[in-house]
């Protein structure tokens, strides 16, 4: 594994997490009127400390899309995921909890989980799929999805729509993750000009857009807590899907890196359940003030 890689995927896990929390304390202000439209983000666009968060996103995304074009997605894709660590770090400064019995639990799961992964499967670059039916099935399955986990929402409005949007963003965004990387390797063999005449650089952008609209929503519906955790278990493993499944990433097949595989992703999920559910993540909407009886004399 290049150090280069693991500096680049992490800066983009910093930028990322702390760019949430922006994101997620200006989003739980918007107009309910505004849930899964894009004017939510005409909205959001004149508030300071949502553009600070959308920043910090962008940075990381470029961050990522460099380290893809280093590193195989399903080596960089585990490091993304500890984006939930820096989110917490920010969350707990500005509560003040102590991690507690809970926080470190989760970081301890976390990290582990990442590492646990990684020495188990030995991520490694390999050809392609050229099969374009195979890479169809995948995105169109992912889609898919998503896009049943938000028209469910949207029409239930229950209390687990911030976690169906922020699981339709995961996947939006690791489907995102691939396609960079797919741009990155036409870019790098065909320059600038080659990468405008292929289709993913513009599903890339289209991707981008849609999960920003979901992630919004998702933050505008409930507090981080409900909404984080979803999509920062969701978006690794869809981009570990699309590499295994047609960039040509190869893990490690027999029992015993199986195993070790298996057990780091759920030490990765509930490890960011652990810390997305942590008292030190903002709570969302603060309730709203109780009018004052007046007392009458009897």
């Amino acid at each position: 594994m290049s150090v280069l890689v693991l500096v680049l995927a992490v800066a983009a896990a910093f930028c990322l997490g702390t760019g949430f929390v922006f994101q997620q304390n200006a989003a739980q202000h918007a107009p309910p009127g505004d849930f899964l439209s894009p004017r939510i983000l005409l909205v959001l666009v004149r508030k300071p400390r949502w553009l600070a968060g959308i920043g910090l996103m962008v940075a990381g995304m470029v961050l990522s899309a460099l380290a893809l074009g280093d590193g195989e997605i399903s080596l960089v894709e585990p490091f993304l995921a500890t984006n939930l660590l820096f989110a917490m770090g920010l969350s707990r400064w500005q509560t003040g909890q102590p991690l507690g019995r809970q926080g470190w639990s989760g970081l301890i799961l976390l990290t582990g989980g990442v590492a646990a992964f990684i020495l188990a499967g030995r991520p490694r670059g390999g050809d392609a799929i050229t099969d374009p039916l195979r890479r169809w099935l995948i995105i169109g399955l992912m889609l898919g999805i998503a896009l049943l986990l938000a028209a469910y929402a949207r029409r239930s409005r229950l209390n687990a729509a911030p976690a169906l949007l922020a699981t339709g963003a995961g996947l939006l965004y690791g489907v995102q993750d691939a396609l960079t990387r797919v741009s990155g390797e036409v870019f790098g063999g065909g320059g600038f000009g080659a990468l405008l005449l292929t289709w993913e650089p513009y599903v890339v952008v289209a991707l981008g857009v849609s999960g920003l609209v979901l992630v919004q929503s998702a933050f505008e519906a409930g507090p981080l807590r409900t909404s984080l955790p979803a999509l920062s278990a969701t978006q690794p493993l869809a981009g570990i899907v699309c590499g295994v499944g047609f960039l040509g990433d190869r893990l490690r097949m027999d029992a015993g890196a199986l195993a070790g595989e298996a057990a780091g992703l759920a030490a990765i999920v509930v490890g960011i359940v652990l810390l997305g559910r942590h008292p030190a993540m903002p709570s969302g909407k603060p309730e709203p003030p109780q009018p004052e009886k007046d007392l009458q004399p009897g």
